[in-house]
């Protein structure tokens, strides 16, 4: 008869249970052989044969002989044992698509555990199990995954938050700077589009890359630089203006810096290339040390260090690996905005 023909169901494995062990010692002590016992238990032959020899223990009759006698107490012991070493089972199971979907993103496209689960939701995707951030995290730690370790992961907080003591009012290097204290509430509290934050994230030379945050959208600009001065700065903002013409005011209503060197030129940072005499758009310096007051600037930055960490030379980076960076930094998905990007907000506004 061929395989087309044939009706027998494959039976769902199933472990031994103690009591089956009791009926097995009860069996062969009856001289049952192990095929009859499998018949009784509706059993495989050879699983009774792989448990016999599993339980079997050494005894000595009256007259010190040895024979090997299957014990149902030994049986369970080592079963016990073995279920015990194998450990919990994996909460991923054989979901082999989302293995692969979270080392992709996790560890080629160097997103946060909380960023690759967070999707799944917002794009609508479904796998056959559901994991929380935790899970992963823990999952990682533990080896879990091919592909995976803790070195695919961002930098790991402790959960304290930084103490910030008192700082100066003033800048000492530019008191003459628009300082933040004057700068709308309304900037404050991301309720408009178009007020950004300013910074520099510098490398092992002298080239570094300019960074523009969009307070409310988190929407990036990456622009290189050839050095840090004031004159490469207003450089990059002057072709923005000559990019946008009369939008330029709109969309770069405000700019929030530090008072770094390169940023102490206000006039050069406001001042229209397009219109003598004119602003386009105004300059607010946070207080010294106090590097919250332009947070998304910092945050950007530390998701810029994935591909650029510490000591890196920026002048080898080339115009593409600078248009990637930005990119993945627009198409990130944010928890704020319920795993959307920053890309989407902004076309939202």
């Amino acid at each position: 008869m061929g395989q087309e023909k044939d009706t027998t169901k494959a039976g769902r494995w199933k472990q031994l249970s103690e009591r089956e062990r009791y009926e097995i010692e009860a069996l062969l002590k009856a001289k049952k052989g192990a095929v009859e016992i499998a018949v009784q238990l509706e059993r495989d032959r050879r699983t009774i044969e792989r448990e016999i020899a599993r339980g079997s223990v050494l005894q000595r009759d009256s007259e010190w002989r040895e024979h090997l006698v299957y014990c149902a107490d030994a049986g369970q012991r080592v079963a016990e044992a073995n279920a015990s070493h194998k450990g919990r089972g994996l909460k991923i199971g054989h979901d082999h698509a989302l293995a692969s979907y979270l080392e992709e993103k996790i560890g080629e496209e160097k997103w946060s555990p909380d960023a690759a689960i967070g999707h799944i939701a917002a794009a609508g995707l479904v796998f056959s199990v559901t994991l929380c951030t935790k899970t992963v995290y823990n999952m990682i730690e533990r080896g879990d995954f091919l592909n995976l370790t803790n070195k695919d992961l961002p930098v790991k907080r402790d959960g304290k938050k930084r103490k910030y003591g008192k700082t100066r009012k003033v800048a000492l290097n530019n008191v003459k700077g628009r300082s933040i204290e004057e700068r709308p509430e309304s900037v404050e509290d991301r309720e408009a589009f178009g007020h950004w934050e300013m910074d520099l994230v510098v490398g092992r030379t002298r080239a570094c890359l300019l960074v523009l945050t969009e307070r409310k959208s988190r929407r990036e600009l990456v622009f290189k630089l050839p050095n840090k001065t004031q004159g490469a700065v207003k450089a990059v903002l002057d072709r923005l203006e000559r990019k946008h013409g009369k939008r330029f005011g709109e969309i770069f209503k405000t700019i929030t810096t530090d008072n770094g060197s390169e940023f102490l030129d206000m006039d050069g940072i406001e001042s229209s290339v397009l219109r003598t005499g004119g602003k386009r758009t105004m300059c607010y310096y946070a207080h010294p040390y106090s590097a919250w007051e332009h947070g998304s600037n910092e945050n950007a930055n530390r998701l810029i260090r994935r591909f650029v960490p510490k000591g890196t030379d920026i002048g080898k980076l080339t115009n593409r690996d600078i248009q990637r960076i930005e990119q993945w930094m627009n198409n990130y998905p944010r928890r704020m905005f319920g795993y959307r990007t920053a890309n989407e907000e902004y076309a939202a506004r």
